[in-house]
Formats: C-alpha cells, sequence, structure tokens
C-alpha cells in the first residue's frame, strides 16, 4: 500500500534507530505486517503511536504504562480529542505528582533534601531531632513515603 513503510524508512520518519522500531514492536507499543517476500511493512499511522511513547518516556512514563494507554486507543482509525483524553487519563495524575515534587526539588535544593546529611549546620533547623530519618532511610521529602513536614513547606 502506499500508506506503508519499510523499517528503515519508518524508522527514519519516526527519528529513531531501527533496533529501536524492532524493541517497540516486541514489547506490543508498535505493529507490522509482512510482504510475501517477508519484509517487515509499517502502516504510517503507527507514526503517531511513537510519538506518543517518545514524549511519555521523555516525562518518565514506563512503557508498560505507555502500552495501557496505546492499548486503549484504535489502531486503524482517527481518534477523537475525547478519546484520546479518556486514554491518556492515567497519567495526568503522575504527570501532577511529578510536577509538584520537582517544584518542591527546585524551590528546597539549596536548603536541604531532607535525608540529614546536606549540613549539620543546618539540619537542626530543617529535621530537628532527624524526624525525618524514623521514616526509613533516604531523601524522605522527596520520595514521598511516608514524609513528615518541616515548618519550610
Amino acid at each position: 500500500m502506499a500508506s506503508d513503510l519499510s523499517v528503515g524508512e519508518f524508522a527514519s520518519r519516526a527519528g529513531i534507530p531501527v533496533s529501536t522500531v524492532h524493541y517497540y514492536e516486541a514489547e506490543g507499543l508498535i505493529q507490522s505486517w509482512r510482504t510475501p517476500a517477508n519484509h517487515r511493512r509499517y502502516d504510517r499511522r503507527e507514526l503517531r503511536r511513537v510519538a506518543i511513547v517518545r514524549v511519555a518516556q521523555s516525562v518518565g512514563i514506563p512503557l508498560a504504562e505507555v502500552r495501557d494507554v496505546l492499548d486503549r486507543i484504535p489502531r486503524n482509525r482517527a481518534i477523537s480529542a475525547r478519546q484520546w483524553a479518556e486514554a491518556a487519563a492515567p497519567w495526568r495524575e503522575a504527570l501532577d505528582e511529578r510536577i509538584a515534587l520537582l517544584t518542591r526539588m527546585r524551590d528546597q535544593m539549596g536548603f536541604c533534601i531532607g535525608c540529614g546529611c546536606l549540613s549539620l549546620d543546618s539540619c537542626p533547623l530543617y529535621n530537628a531531632g532527624d524526624r525525618l530519618g524514623r521514616n526509613g532511610a533516604g531523601a524522605r521529602r522527596w520520595v514521598g513515603e511516608g514524609e513528615e513536614r518541616s515548618t519550610l513547606d
């Protein structure tokens, strides 16, 4: 068909290496079909799926979650804005949480990361008595597990 692309053409158009095309296909993110000569061919509409994968990966969404969303959208026809919004809705909360985390990190990085190791002089101000340490090791204010807020938050 005129809208079909070879693996090399598809990779070039998508801006990814051929190996990534094969990987995405193995992961069930995109599909191909085979010619009678056993050559892989890709429908041009699969390029949209690659674009979604690449954008999602750029903001840290795991491929398993990307696949779940892609499985909700039709392959052989255009989708409406409403259908896409419904399919991508699970990402909204995760992205909002990531944005909040990055904003806190940006705003507080000059003070303390919440683990008690940055400065013995200032930690009593931000983590008196190492109270965040009672919630476990690591940067407790950033990982969100059992976090306890200081008065600076």
